[in-house]
């Protein structure tokens, strides 16, 4: 599953590599790799691919699931597209609370005690992951875990994952991107020691 989805995502550019011209990140960050799981919403037997992926990530890891959650605004499609395959509810989530209204950061209907587990397309110091969990838990809800469709494996997301308590399983990785890229020919031999220093030490690459 890892490296198909992982392929998916190279043959839709989704995923972008230039380990000799790197990205520039917000943060700062220069980076070899670029992600933009939007592009997955355009292509519906890739999107049900995942869908169906994380339907089953679900059911094995949080059989006891009560709700689907998406973050805003990225993993709203795919939390809808799940919780439909498992007959769910759904809710999702804003990054911050709305200036007007009701001034909700929760969207939709949550119980007290309800299990719940957040989709999120994208893994990268998985601080935004984070806080939409802090959320759910400061609304009620009992989060089980938090499902991606990818991760950079950045040691900076692991640790915050640990040092909150919150599971994380992704449906592919960085690890895997290589792998398949290699395969596909996006990538050549050479530039895997590259690719691989950068998930390493992400502060000092390019520079």
């Amino acid at each position: 599953m890892p490296k198909e989805i992982a392929k998916h995502l190279l043959n839709i550019e989704a995923v972008a590599l230039r380990p000799n011209e790197p990205f520039t990140w917000t943060s700062g960050i220069k980076s070899p790799i670029y992600c933009d799981n939007r592009l997955t919403m355009s292509y519906p037997e890739i999107r049900d691919i995942i869908a169906e992926g994380f339907a089953a990530l679900v059911k094995e890891l949080y059989p006891d699931a009560d709700v689907i959650a998406g973050t805003a605004t990225a993993g709203i499609p795919h939390a809808a597209w799940v919780s439909q395959k498992l007959g769910l509810p759904m809710i999702y989530i804003r990054d911050k609370a709305k200036g007007h209204g009701k001034q909700n950061q929760i969207e939709g209907k949550l119980a007290a005690g309800q299990k719940v587990v957040i989709i999120e397309d994208l893994i990268s110091t998985g601080g935004s992951s984070i806080k939409a969990a802090q959320a759910v838990a400061e609304a009620g809800g009992d989060v089980q875990g938090v499902v991606a469709i990818f991760t950079y494996q950045l040691a900076r997301a692991e640790e915050a994952f640990h040092e909150a308590g919150i599971p994380l399983a992704t449906l592919s990785n960085y690890t895997a991107l290589i792998d398949a890229a290699l395969e596909l020919g996006t990538i050549q031999e050479g530039d895997v020691a590259l690719l691989k220093s950068w998930r390493e030490d992400p502060q000092s690459f390019g520079n």
